[in-house]
């Protein structure tokens, strides 16, 4: 069932965005299937993102992302997308404030960092999106699929957790046990002040110590982290009403995303100059903020995309010709391609994951079909997406095998031939489309 799906989809995906687009749609398509899931023992799926032999909470749910336009269709790929829910769910349940975790507990990974690690562990560098991507996935297959089985104790475990750690980190410097040092890094791998990270006044945000790019958050609270938690909080305060009937964990969920979403317009929205009023990328609650964007998501670009606000919403245009922009100090210009990079890779270099959250964002037709264009023309003849690339010489490029970036280009691809059945809107959409 899954073969035929997939292949009926390459077929639609060929008629209507011609035969370039539809060999690197199947190969990105089939690359995640194929390379980076293992099924374990105990009936959970564990996904690797590429060429680290660890699962990140972030990457492995949003690798998933175009396989839900089909599991409505095709029971199959619902029932991996669960296999793989439960394993994310059982280790925020382990760790919530870990990113990244091991098939086992071997101990694998960065061992000397200093912080409280379980042999679980992979990484522990806590980042909010980290807790937001498995639990909007959970809401996300209930609604494609009407599906509940997954939405059982250890969702509900992991939910509390979740919010319990977003209401801490609202207070970091009293409440917040949380301390991250690594010693054989670069700068950006380490939090600053013995661990603690930065210095941030509590003003209702949610604290984070690292960036959905891994590297340190340098205000301490990250808005599109925080946007992020919103629609989080959302999506649990729904599930909690309309499938468990659990009224205090709906209530604590909704006061909490309302509480982070409030202090997002009071706090996070900044007077930019050249492009007026913005969000910031980050801030530290006492009145700093920094004026960027990163290719990761969550992103400033991608807050339509995560389900925040719509595409034409007035602040996030704004915001959108900012981080567009050489005021951007992640954007990048080259000859073969124009888009977002991020201080984790070279510098100058732009991210196939920004360019496909970039048209997937877009409400211009051209727009759209450039993207799509510098997409298939920059990925080195490999017929696969990667982290980074030169967009003055597309052949230089990081990470030969990075699922993530395939995703994005899948689900832009979707999206453009008309098979995008499923996308998240403000307030979250109806469920069972």
């Amino acid at each position: 069932m899954v073969e035929e799906s997939l292949a009926t989809t390459v077929r639609t995906v060929r008629e209507r965005l011609g035969d370039r687009v539809a060999t690197v749609f199947e190969a990105c398509m089939r690359n995640t299937l194929d390379t980076t899931l293992t099924e374990l023992e105990d009936g959970t799926a564990f996904m690797v993102t590429g060429d680290i032999p660890a699962m990140w909470l972030r990457d492995s749910a949003a690798q998933l992302t175009p396989y839900l336009q089909l599991a409505g269709q095709v029971p199959a790929l619902s029932d991996t997308i669960v296999r793989v829910l439960r394993r994310q769910l059982a280790c925020i349940e382990i760790d919530p404030y870990a990113n990244a975790f091991n098939r086992e507990p071997d101990g694998s990974g960065h061992a000397t960092d200093e912080t409280e690690l379980s042999p679980w562990v992979w990484e522990r560098k806590y980042e909010v999106d980290s807790l937001c991507y498995p639990l909007v996935l959970a809401y996300d297959l209930w609604a494609v699929t009407a599906r509940t089985d997954h939405l059982d104790g250890t969702f509900v475990r992991a939910a509390r957790a979740a919010l319990e750690v977003w209401r801490v980190e609202q207070d970091h410097e009293r409440r917040s046990p949380y301390r991250f040092q690594r010693f054989d890094g670069a700068p950006s791998d380490t939090l600053a002040r013995e661990g603690r990270g930065a210095l941030t006044e509590p003003v209702g945000l949610t604290w984070s110590g690292f960036r959905p790019s891994d590297d340190a958050v340098e205000l301490g609270f990250n808005i599109p982290g925080n946007a992020f938690a919103v629609v989080a909080c959302r999506a649990v305060a729904r599930i909690a009403d309309e499938v468990l009937g659990d009224r205090e964990l709906a209530r604590d969920a909704r006061a909490l995303g309302e509480e982070i979403d409030a202090a997002i317009r009071e706090h996070g929205v900044v007077d930019s100059g050249v492009d007026g009023r913005v969000l910031a990328y980050e801030v530290d609650g006492s009145g700093s903020f920094l004026l960027m964007d990163d290719a990761n998501a969550p992103s400033l670009l991608s807050l339509p995309w995560i389900g925040w606000c719509a595409p034409d919403d007035p602040l996030y245009l704004a915001t959108r010709g900012l981080v567009l922009s050489p005021r951007n100090p992640c954007y990048a210009v080259g000859e073969h391609a124009a888009g977002i990079g991020s201080p984790h890779t070279p510098p100058g270099w732009v991210w196939h994951i920004a360019l496909a959250i970039q048209g997937l964002t877009s409400t211009d037709d051209g727009e759209r079909a450039e993207v799509l264009r510098m997409l298939v023309t920059t990925d080195a003849g490999t017929d696969l997406m990667h982290e980074s690339f030169d967009p003055d010489d597309p052949s230089r490029y990081t990470r030969a095998w990075f699922s993530w970036a395939n995703a994005m280009f899948c689900e832009l691809a979707l999206d453009m031939a008309g098979l995008r059945r499923y996308r998240r809107t403000v307030g979250l959409p109806e469920v069972h489309p």
